[in-house]
């Protein structure tokens, strides 16, 4: 068994990531709740243009924060602040108020978001091998 090198790297333990990085994922993480409320706010604005806007603006944090963290931890990060902020968004208040209406648009919205956060958390920039 000597000589075999490290292993497999899904063998290697789990190390907690390193303060900057645990920084730049709660940075993500912010981000995507203040890119799920202001989509949430343009959504319903201009249809179809507010809707695609919307989920271009998520997509866009999503595959920015997977390229600069190098990994899919930077898209997993903004996708759960985006889900926080739009299922909070989602809650009506005691006082009769929401945010979305029941709509095709606001389905499409939550729905389409979704989608684009799963499809970018999994065709995220995942981590290459380094040999040739």
């Amino acid at each position: 068994m000597s000589g075999q090198g490290h292993g497999s790297p899904l063998a290697q333990p789990l190390r907690a990531p390193s303060p900057g990085r645990a920084a730049a994922y709660t940075g993500l993480l912010v981000l995507g709740a203040v890119v799920g409320t202001a989509g949430s706010l343009v959504q319903a604005g201009w249809f179809p243009g507010g809707l695609l806007l919307a989920l271009a603006g998520e997509a866009g944090l999503l595959l920015g924060g997977a390229r600069a963290t190098g990994g899919r931890a930077g898209a997993v990060a903004p996708a759960v602040g985006w889900m926080v902020a739009v299922v909070l968004l989602t809650t009506n208040r005691p006082e009769g108020d929401f945010v979305f209406a029941a709509g095709g648009t606001s389905y499409l919205f939550l729905l389409g978001g979704m989608a684009v956060a799963v499809i970018c958390a999994t065709f995220g920039f995942g981590r290459q091998p380094s040999g040739r």
